[in-house]
Protein backbone atom coordinates (compact mmCIF):
# COMPACT_ATOMS: atom_id res chain seq x y z
CA UNK A 1 0.00 0.00 0.00
CA UNK A 2 1.49 3.57 -1.38
CA UNK A 3 0.18 5.69 1.60
CA UNK A 4 0.87 8.68 0.06
CA UNK A 5 -0.74 7.97 -3.05
CA UNK A 6 -3.70 6.56 -1.14
CA UNK A 7 -4.22 9.61 0.87
CA UNK A 8 -3.72 12.11 -2.07
CA UNK A 9 -6.46 10.19 -4.45
CA UNK A 10 -9.19 10.09 -1.29
CA UNK A 11 -8.54 13.89 -0.84
CA UNK A 12 -9.11 14.45 -3.79
CA UNK A 13 -12.38 12.72 -3.67
CA UNK A 14 -13.52 14.62 -0.52
CA UNK A 15 -12.35 17.81 -2.10
CA UNK A 16 -14.94 17.20 -5.24
CA UNK A 17 -17.67 15.88 -2.69
CA UNK A 18 -16.85 19.23 -0.89
CA UNK A 19 -17.36 21.39 -4.25
CA UNK A 20 -20.53 19.67 -4.89
CA UNK A 21 -21.99 20.31 -1.39
CA UNK A 22 -20.89 24.00 -1.90
CA UNK A 23 -22.53 24.05 -4.94
CA UNK A 24 -25.73 22.84 -4.12
CA UNK A 25 -25.58 24.97 -1.13
CA UNK A 26 -24.61 27.80 -3.41
CA UNK A 27 -27.30 27.16 -5.86
CA UNK A 28 -30.59 26.19 -3.61
CA UNK A 29 -29.79 29.27 -0.64
CA UNK A 30 -30.05 26.21 1.75
CA UNK A 31 -26.82 26.53 4.06
CA UNK A 32 -27.85 24.27 6.73
CA UNK A 33 -24.91 21.58 5.76
CA UNK A 34 -21.93 24.20 5.93
CA UNK A 35 -20.71 22.34 9.41
CA UNK A 36 -20.41 19.64 7.18
CA UNK A 37 -18.83 21.18 4.06
CA UNK A 38 -16.48 22.53 6.18
CA UNK A 39 -15.52 19.56 7.73
CA UNK A 40 -15.92 17.48 4.54
CA UNK A 41 -13.13 20.02 3.22
CA UNK A 42 -10.94 19.93 6.27
CA UNK A 43 -10.78 16.31 7.61
CA UNK A 44 -11.02 14.98 4.10
CA UNK A 45 -9.61 17.16 1.43
CA UNK A 46 -7.05 19.43 3.36
CA UNK A 47 -5.69 16.80 6.29
CA UNK A 48 -5.38 13.69 4.06
CA UNK A 49 -3.34 15.85 1.09
CA UNK A 50 -1.69 16.90 4.04
CA UNK A 51 -1.10 13.67 5.11
CA UNK A 52 0.00 12.48 1.62
CA UNK A 53 2.53 14.85 0.79
CA UNK A 54 3.82 14.25 4.00
CA UNK A 55 4.16 11.24 3.27
CA UNK A 56 5.61 11.26 0.17
CA UNK A 57 8.60 14.02 1.51
CA UNK A 58 9.48 11.89 4.31
CA UNK A 59 9.27 8.58 2.83
CA UNK A 60 10.51 6.83 6.64
CA UNK A 61 7.16 7.43 7.69
CA UNK A 62 5.49 5.54 4.83
CA UNK A 63 7.24 1.85 5.36
CA UNK A 64 5.68 1.85 9.24
CA UNK A 65 3.36 0.07 10.83
CA UNK A 66 2.28 3.87 12.35
CA UNK A 67 0.92 4.81 9.27
CA UNK A 68 -0.93 2.15 8.36
CA UNK A 69 -2.68 2.22 11.84
CA UNK A 70 -2.83 5.85 11.23
CA UNK A 71 -4.66 5.74 7.80
CA UNK A 72 -6.92 3.15 8.57
CA UNK A 73 -7.82 4.77 12.10
CA UNK A 74 -8.36 8.82 9.93
CA UNK A 75 -10.61 6.43 7.26
CA UNK A 76 -12.76 4.96 9.51
CA UNK A 77 -13.35 8.06 12.28
CA UNK A 78 -13.89 10.86 8.99
CA UNK A 79 -16.16 8.86 7.44
CA UNK A 80 -18.17 8.00 10.54
CA UNK A 81 -18.16 11.07 11.67
CA UNK A 82 -19.06 12.75 8.18
CA UNK A 83 -21.95 10.52 7.81
CA UNK A 84 -23.07 11.40 11.46
CA UNK A 85 -22.59 15.02 11.28
CA UNK A 86 -24.89 14.50 7.55
CA UNK A 87 -27.60 12.74 9.70
CA UNK A 88 -27.83 15.10 12.64
CA UNK A 89 -27.66 18.52 10.35
CA UNK A 90 -30.41 17.28 7.63
CA UNK A 91 -32.48 16.07 10.49
CA UNK A 92 -33.10 12.16 10.09
CA UNK A 93 -31.36 11.91 13.88
CA UNK A 94 -31.26 13.87 17.11
CA UNK A 95 -28.02 14.60 19.20
CA UNK A 96 -29.26 12.34 21.76
CA UNK A 97 -29.09 9.60 18.99
CA UNK A 98 -25.04 10.68 18.15
CA UNK A 99 -23.83 10.08 21.79
CA UNK A 100 -22.96 6.69 21.79
CA UNK A 101 -20.96 6.92 17.97
CA UNK A 102 -19.80 10.26 17.32
CA UNK A 103 -17.56 10.48 20.53
CA UNK A 104 -15.74 7.05 19.43
CA UNK A 105 -15.39 8.51 15.70
CA UNK A 106 -13.95 11.40 17.37
CA UNK A 107 -11.58 9.06 19.36
CA UNK A 108 -10.58 7.35 16.42
CA UNK A 109 -9.64 10.87 14.47
CA UNK A 110 -7.56 11.77 17.52
CA UNK A 111 -5.58 8.47 17.73
CA UNK A 112 -4.51 9.24 13.73
CA UNK A 113 -3.51 12.27 14.46
CA UNK A 114 -1.65 11.16 17.32
CA UNK A 115 0.30 8.07 15.28
CA UNK A 116 0.90 10.32 12.86
CA UNK A 117 2.54 12.79 15.39
CA UNK A 118 4.63 9.90 16.86
CA UNK A 119 5.48 8.33 13.25
CA UNK A 120 6.64 11.82 12.42
CA UNK A 121 8.61 12.46 15.54
CA UNK A 122 10.82 8.74 15.31
CA UNK A 123 11.26 9.41 11.31
CA UNK A 124 11.99 12.89 11.16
Amino acid sequence: MHISRNYLIIGSLYLVLGIFLGMYMGGSGDHSLAPLHAHINLLGFALMTLFGILYRVIPAMADSVLARVQFWLHQIGAVVLLVMLFLLLSGRITEAAMVPITPLAEFLVLLSVLAYAVNLWRSA
